[in-house]
This record gives structure tokens, C-alpha cells and sequence, in this order.
């Protein structure tokens, strides 16, 4: 056997007469140093922004994510936007309105979007808005009407779980002790509303609001593969399939990171929302 280096290695075997039989070859590769190993070389690669390349397409994984990241935000900013929006408006009205009819209406109108399954919405927007009324195209990314169908069902898929947190926060609220101080002072029920209710609920809105900020970097692993969206959620369900093992390494690290930053901004900001929280 001669060659040290691997990338040159070579065997040669030598028989001067008969045949060669070999019953078991076993090759082992000896560390040069205590820093020869895959565990190195990947960090010297994330410390460089390489983040190797795609086994499907021979691709550099780092271009495919700064590729696929505008189609995701796309996607994912003005469906988090507009849900959130919708959500606290909701909770809100529903707080302001709390154990009549319309409460009620709310209640079953978010567990009603919870149950159904987030598989089905796709399916019905697809088949109802986009063939039936051709209202909407189902496939592709070239301008922003194609994005208005998968963000109607983001928002729709997602508002009862926002909706029902939501309003819990805003009621929990609503029976404390300070909003009865208001009330006796004379304080009216929308000025309680917004001016105590809404504040003192803060906390938790931060963070949901700030948690969500990693999803909106991975996408949406089934809006984008329904609707052929080219960003890193299709990317994502593409490396699985393929077993593209950078890719999805790649993906999975920089979530964790912007998850890390998303729960630092959180406690951040909760010196801001809150008096009686201090930042040390």
C-alpha cells in the first residue's frame, strides 16, 4: 500500500505467479493530529460561510439558502403580519364583548379552524379559488398575485390557535383586580381595554410574536411544496426527500441560531413592555 495522503491513496498488490485471493481487506484511516476531523472541518467551514454543497444538484447550499430566503419571506412576513393583526383585533373584540353571543361565536368559530386539518385548506383553496373561480394561481412564483392564495391559508390555517391565545390573555386580564379599580373610578370598558388590558398583556404577546421569528426563516414546509414556491421550506422537504444531508444540516443550524436570537430578543424586550422587569 503506498500513499499517505488520502485524496492520492492508492493499493498495489504484487504476485509473481497463481492467483490473488484476498478473504478480508479492512482499511483504516489514522488522524494525523488532534485536530483531523469532521468536527474541525465543519466548523472551519461554517466559520468561512461555507456550508458545503448539495449532493442533488451540486449546488453551494450557502447560494441556494440566500436564493430561497426572499421567496420565503414573502410568503411568511405578510401571513404572520396579517395574522397577528387579525388575531389580537379578535381577541380583543371578543374581550370587550366577553360572555355574550358574539364571545361565544368567536370560541367556536377558532376551535372550528383548529380541527380541521391544515392539509384541508390547501386542498379546498386550490380546488375552490384557484380551479373553480380562477380567483388565484396554484403554481409558481413570478409576482405577488401568487402569493395572495398561500397566504389566505396560512392566515386561515393558523388564526384559531392565535385567536384562542389570544383572547385568553386579554380575558385572564380582564378579571384582575386593577381592572375593577378602573371600572369603579369611572373608567370606561374601551378605555380599560386599551389603555390597561391591552398593556399589561404584553408580555405574553412578545413572546409569541418574538418565538415566531425562526418560522418565518424556515417557512412553510407545505405552502411551499403545494404551491411550488421556490423558497427554503420546499428546500427543506426537498433535502429530506433526497436525503441531501448538507442542505438539511445547513437549514437546521442557522434555525437553531435564529432561534437562540428570537429567545435573547425576547427577554430584551420584555424590559420594554414590562417596568417591573430590569435588564442586568
Amino acid at each position: 500500500m503506498t500513499g499517505a495522503d488520502t485524496s492520492s491513496f492508492k493499493c498495489v498488490f504484487k504476485v509473481d505467479g497463481g492467483a490473488l485471493e484476498l478473504h478480508s481487506l479492512r482499511l483504516r484511516r489514522r488522524a494525523a493530529h488532534v485536530f483531523d476531523s469532521q468536527l474541525w472541518f465543519y466548523l472551519k467551514q461554517l466559520a468561512s460561510g461555507d456550508f458545503g454543497r448539495s449532493d442533488d444538484n451540486n449546488q453551494r447550499v450557502s447560494a441556494m439558502i440566500l436564493e430561497g430566503l426572499l421567496p420565503t419571506l414573502a410568503l411568511t412576513v405578510p401571513m404572520f403580519l396579517v395574522e397577528l393583526i387579525v388575531s389580537i383585533s379578535l381577541a380583543l373584540f371578543c374581550a370587550y364583548y366577553r360572555n355574550t353571543l358574539v364571545d361565544r361565536f368567536f370560541v367556536v368559530f377558532s376551535v372550528t379552524l383548529m380541527s380541521v386539518n391544515y392539509l384541508v385548506w390547501i386542498i379546498l383553496g386550490q380546488f375552490i379559488l384557484g380551479h373553480g373561480m380562477r380567483l388565484f394561481p396554484v403554481w409558481g412564483f413570478e409576482s405577488a398575485r401568487y402569493l395572495i392564495l398561500p397566504c389566505l391559508i396560512g392566515v386561515i390555517g393558523g388564526l384559531g390557535v392565535e385567536l384562542r391565545f389570544y383572547r385568553t390573555i386579554m380575558l385572564d386580564e380582564m378579571y384582575k383586580d386593577y381592572v375593577r379599580t378602573a371600572v369603579a373610578k369611572g373608567v370606561s370598558r374601551r378605555g380599560v381595554l386599551f389603555k390597561h388590558v391591552l398593556k399589561n398583556a404584553m408580555i405574553p404577546i412578545l413572546t409569541s410574536v418574538v418565538m415566531a421569528i425562526p418560522f418565518l426563516y424556515t417557512g412553510s414546509l407545505l405552502l411551499e411544496s403545494f404551491f411550488g414556491i421556490p423558497g427554503l421550506g420546499r428546500m427543506a422537504y426537498d433535502g429530506i426527500l433526497y436525503s441531501d444531508l448538507d442542505v438539511v444540516r445547513s437549514l437546521v443550524f442557522i434555525g437553531a441560531v435564529v432561534f437562540m436570537v428570537a429567545n435573547l430578543i425576547t427577554d430584551i424586550c420584555y424590559a420594554f413592555a414590562d417596568p417591573r422587569v430590569r435588564l442586568k
